[in-house]
């Protein structure tokens, strides 16, 4: 953190404690690679991220302003005796709560639900920053043993996917995956989004592209930024207690003159600050398959139209037991931009799919649903 203050000490003339750099401007959506004579151009791109970093550091050093990556989520609730053979769910021995009783997919969803009849039964599921397709394991299951069509994407850089983090220079380039599928529908298909933590961002850019292939976009304490904001300027307003200065680690893979190309996740503070309601398991899970997060999306500021994103039916699910994107800032996202629906997971950290997997899965099946809007 201290390399990044001194960093711009040298580059900019002046100590840390001087007034904040200015906001980073908006990159361009499309993939900006630098070549190697892209002059005053690239020496202003680099500014504007080391400011930004430096922006974020000092922060970090005052009263609450430091980046949070959420990444992963556990899985918790208390047992109660139910007739009939148990849905899949952790093999912790840690209590289940109440609060996220074991329901049978027959007990979520109306007995003579068909999911054909809906407006759309594919639900696609974007991972949050550091995650991947693996973390959706659970809900997943649920919603296909309710006869749901699912997908689970893997961004660019993250799970499975073999770019290099360190590489991806845009939101679109770490987004790909999730519009290349939008893209491919076909043209009366429509898909339901639901995106967790920094994947509320790259939906946000899915929305404003495909905006006509897309039935509801859910955000799960996710990032919903209004237009001209990236996910950066959300994170610096939050007040975490000191966890996410504590879980993240800048990655330079350019060298320590120029502008991080990631951030890395703390393996030994995610429980705390991502999985506090979790199980072991899943936790464990969650070590072994996080991947740094690609710092330029993060920085990017979002252009969202009324016309395109505007158009789609929003809904935000809170957690309430939540210590990177606190309740609280979760409910100013929502008065900030606000969505159709708002709906809440009592006892969830800020990995439901791991901690809150029934709760989320009968969330998702009220919101999908829920009928076609009227046309006005």
């Amino acid at each position: 953190m201290g390399a990044i203050v001194s960093c711009m000490s040298g580059r900019n003339g002046r100590s840390p404690s001087a007034s904040p750099p200015p906001a980073a401007k908006r990159r361009s959506s499309v993939s900006s690679r630098r070549s190697g004579g892209a002059g005053a151009k690239a020496a202003e791109i680099d500014e504007q991220a080391l400011a930004a970093a430096a922006a974020l550091v000092l922060g970090q050093r005052g009263a609450g302003g430091a980046f949070d990556r959420s990444a992963s989520v556990r899985y918790a609730s208390k047992r109660q005796q139910q007739q009939g053979p148990p849905l899949p769910r952790s093999s912790s021995t840690r209590p289940r709560s109440l609060a996220d009783p074991e329901l049978q997919p027959q007990h979520l969803l109306a007995k003579d639900l068909n999911t054909k009849d809906l407006e759309t039964n594919i639900i696609v599921l974007v991972h949050g920053g550091g995650f991947g397709a693996w973390c959706w394991y659970k809900t997943m299951s649920l919603l296909e043993d309710s006869g749901f069509k699912v997908n689970a994407i893997d961004l660019t850089g993250s799970g499975i996917h073999c770019s290099d983090t360190n590489k991806i220079s845009s939101l679109s380039e770490y987004a790909e995956p999730l519009t290349s599928y939008l893209k491919g529908l076909g043209d009366a298909e429509k898909v339901i989004l639901v995106a967790h933590d920094f994947g509320g961002a790259c939906i946000s850019h899915a929305m404003e592209m495909f905006p006509s292939k897309i039935a509801k976009a859910v955000f799960l304490c996710a990032t919903m930024l209004t237009n001209g904001h990236s996910a950066l300027d959300m994170f610096q307003q939050m007040d975490t207690n000191g966890m996410l200065q504590k879980a993240q680690e800048f990655v330079y893979s350019n060298g320590k003159d120029r502008p991080p190309t990631a951030i890395n996740i703390d393996k030994a503070s995610i429980r705390d600050l991502l999985f506090n309601q979790s199980p072991a398991k899943d936790v464990t899970l969650a070590s072994v398959s996080i991947r740094p997060v690609p710092f330029a999306p993060v920085m990017e500021k979002l252009i969202l139209t009324e016309e395109n994103y505007g158009s789609v039916r929003r809904f935000f699910v809170e957690t309430t037991e939540d210590n990177a994107i606190p309740l609280s800032h979760q409910q100013s996202m929502c008065t900030a931009n606000p969505p159709e629906k708002v709906l809440r997971l009592k006892g969830s950290d800020h990995a439901p799919f791991f901690s809150r997997p029934q709760a989320l899965h009968k969330a998702l099946v009220e919101i999908a649903t829920l009928p076609p809007a009227k046309a006005s």
